[in-house]
């Protein structure tokens, strides 16, 4: 299955955050047509950090859950496949359940979150989704009836505050610009600020690598340039040397991954063991290997 820059980072970003509370499992197969989730979640309790450091993405992951982050506005058909995969998965776990002669109650269905760049009226109303009257939950979060399970963040209509910010850096055009402004800002020291901006220097590097990237990639390589010049810059004033040669390194490597889930569909072990030695490889010479070489040249060449 082939993955954009920003279907990759948003899995990477997500997964980085919720790692901090629970379990996390990305790109799990959920049928044999290759439809996959793209997070699925499962909280600890108790959680290892405070999930208000997350804010709005924290209060989401209270329970069990899926996120399916969608760079475009959904359709329907999408948001319909994206129900489907619930329901398998709760079909899935109903049947292991009774495999293994123990309990799976509803109150242990995951919940369904579909973010989404911004939602048309028709859209939500076509869903019948409906923002929460008692007030726990911000603008822009519509539920479905009850027993969906479901939900669609839109997330341009979410509130400017640093509850959503993790959020609407998932964003698009002002809406990211402004969330990445709002976390460049953010003081040294931050819970959240020193690994999201290493994996929003991670994404400018893979993008910076990519050829033929589409004009919005183009933008949003411009708008993440700051941000890794900045990461950069303060590591070496901490006087980090080695530590910036490390994080470059861990960069490179994320990029590697990226690319190479991206054109094979999945990071099988055979992949996973040529990584290493391809951190070797100058900058020209990876970047053409990766765009060109089919799997099995790999695989000769580094799995030796």
């Amino acid at each position: 299955m082939t993955r954009t820059p920003h279907d990759q980072f948003a899995k990477q970003y997500l997964e980085e955050l919720l790692t901090l509370l629970g379990q996390v499992e990305t790109s799990r197969d959920v049928a044999s047509e290759v439809r996959e989730i793209d997070v699925y979640f499962i909280p600890e309790v108790p959680p290892p950090k405070d999930p208000k450091i997350l804010g709005l993405l924290g209060q989401m992951a209270a329970t069990a859950s899926i996120y399916e982050p969608f760079r475009n506005p959904p359709q329907q058909l999408e948001i319909l496949d994206c129900q489907a995969k619930l329901n398998f998965v709760i079909n899935q776990q109903k049947r292991k359940a009774k495999r293994e002669n123990t309990s799976y109650s509803q109150t242990e269905w995951p919940f369904l979150w579909i973010l989404c760049p911004s939602c048309s009226d028709k859209l939500i109303e076509g869903f019948g989704a409906k923002l929460d009257p008692s007030g726990k939950w911000p603008t822009g979060v519509y539920f479905l009836a009850e027993f969906l399970n479901t939900a669609l963040v839109a997330i341009n209509q979410l509130p400017i505050n640093q509850d959503t910010l993790s959020l609407r850096v998932l964003g698009k055009g002002k809406t990211q610009e402004q969330a990445i402004l709002e976390l460049k800002a953010l003081p040294e020291g931050n819970p959240l600020r020193e690994n999201l901006m290493e994996l929003l220097a991670s994404w400018y590097v893979t993008i910076q690598f990519r050829e033929n990237i589409s004009e919005e990639d183009r933008e949003v390589f411009m708008r993440l340039s700051p941000v890794y010049v900045q990461w950069r810059e303060e590591t070496l004033e901490q006087g980090r040397q080695e530590g910036v040669q490390q994080g470059e390194q861990r960069i490179k490597q994320q990029m590697i991954e990226n690319f190479l889930n991206a054109r094979f569909g999945s990071l099988e072990p055979e992949l996973l063991a040529i990584i290493e030695p391809m951190l070797q490889l100058s900058a020209e010479e990876l970047t053409s290997l990766l765009l060109n070489a089919s799997r099995e040249e790999l695989l000769e060449r580094f799995g030796k």
